[in-house]
């Protein structure tokens, strides 16, 4: 008996958040078709030139703007952020360094230490040998 492997496919939304790119500005083609994940591994491999200009220049979706600023999705938020960006207009904010930005870096700073608090106290744990119950 021979066992058929089908082709994993998704749909190009999906396929446009794993390759960090905001779908409406995608060719037409990507957008109307699925993609199958040898596509996704080709394109990830061999970027065409459309997918290396939209990762260079954007416009970007939320969560590569959010890295970019180095704030949280929620942040982006808070500070009127809804559309997508591109790179000249992060370029823009990061020189404005408006309250907001700088306010959104502030906590998501004080998060990131925190989380490093939390992984070494859990590490410290896991080093401490136990002792048998009696």
């Amino acid at each position: 008996m021979k066992s058929h492997q089908t082709t994993q496919t998704m749909k190009p939304a999906t396929a446009a958040k794993k390759l960090g790119v905001y779908l409406e500005a995608t060719p037409a083609e990507f957008q109307e078709g699925v993609v199958s994940r040898a596509e996704l591994d080709a394109l990830q491999a061999d970027p065409p030139e459309w997918l290396r200009e939209l990762r260079r220049s954007g416009p970007h979706p939320r969560p590569v703007v959010a890295a970019k600023l180095g704030v949280s999705i929620s942040g982006l938020a808070r500070g009127g952020i809804t559309e997508p960006l591109t790179t000249e207009q992060i370029e823009e904010l990061k020189a404005e360094s408006p309250e907001w930005l700088v306010r959104e870096r502030a906590i998501q700073a004080e998060v990131r230490k925190e989380a490093v608090r939390i992984k070494e106290k859990k590490a410290e744990g896991a080093e401490q040998p136990r002792t048998p119950r009696a």
